[in-house]
């Protein structure tokens, strides 16, 4: 797998957000927790999903891909109570067909996080 994007701090979204691709156009973005700026966005769950996809949109379009080109995403929630709260942001911000997703409780996440997705794109033609 080759490395495309920044994972330092000055280059990432955040200190962790690694993007992989393999020879046969599988992309791999790993890390994509709701911080702007450094801190985790105020708001709740909504704002926290909201400013993930963001940052999942920004490191695509660091290897010239779109949200379209999803095709899997991990949601990694601290509490399945907050599940329906990030749903409803989901299905509102991701094209049709949405990709395929996996919905995990974890224990904790890193910097008191709601929510993180990890996700998985194609290349078109791959």
């Amino acid at each position: 797998m080759t490395n495309l994007a920044p994972t330092s701090p000055s280059g990432a979204r955040h200190p962790y957000s690694p993007v992989r691709a393999t020879e046969s156009g599988l992309v791999y973005i790993s890390g994509q927790l709701g911080i702007a700026d450094g801190d985790i966005v105020e708001g709740g769950t909504a704002h926290e999903t909201r400013q993930a996809l963001v940052n999942l949109r920004s490191k695509l379009a660091s290897v010239g891909l779109e949200l379209r080109h999803l095709v899997k995403i991990t949601v990694y929630l601290a509490s399945m109570d907050d599940r329906n709260a990030m749903d409803a942001i989901y299905q509102e911000a991701l094209p049709e067909p949405l990709p395929a997703r996996t919905c995990v409780a974890v224990a904790e996440l890193p910097y008191r996080a709601r929510v993180e997705f990890d996700a998985i794109a194609v290349r078109d033609g791959a």
